[in-house]
């Protein structure tokens, strides 16, 4: 309930903050039957919503200058993401990669549009 509620709000670094941290969050594994082994702490369908929200969000802002700060926020948010290995990429990719062009004046979105190119 509350993590839908966080996907359904709007965009801000707050938000990106919670799930950020909630994402890079493990918890043990106890049907794995191995010591030591963790699962995510959130599902990666809930990153993946939370992140497609996001993107959105930055399309539908008409203020320049604050679409420019939200989506140079949310490629380095998808860049930690993708490094920590929090989403998986080939679930993404085409999203991820329509976002990058659609910014690409935008040196972060440029960045991560790299990032993408190189994981292929």
């Amino acid at each position: 309930e509350y993590l839908s509620a966080l996907v359904g709000m709007d965009m801000s670094l707050h938000s990106m903050e919670v799930v950020h941290r909630l994402s890079m969050s493990r918890v043990p594994d106890t049907s794995a039957g191995k010591a030591g082994a963790t699962t995510p702490l959130v599902h990666p369908e809930f990153v993946h919503r939370f992140v497609s929200n996001c993107m959105s969000s930055c399309e539908n802002i008409q203020d320049r200058n604050a679409q420019n700060r939200l989506v140079r926020l949310v490629c380095v948010f998808l860049q930690s993401l993708i490094r920590n290995q929090v989403v998986n990429v080939s679930d993404m990719h085409m999203e991820i990669q329509a976002f990058c062009i659609t910014f690409s004046r935008i040196r972060e979105a440029a960045a991560l549009f790299k990032l993408l190119k190189m994981m292929q």
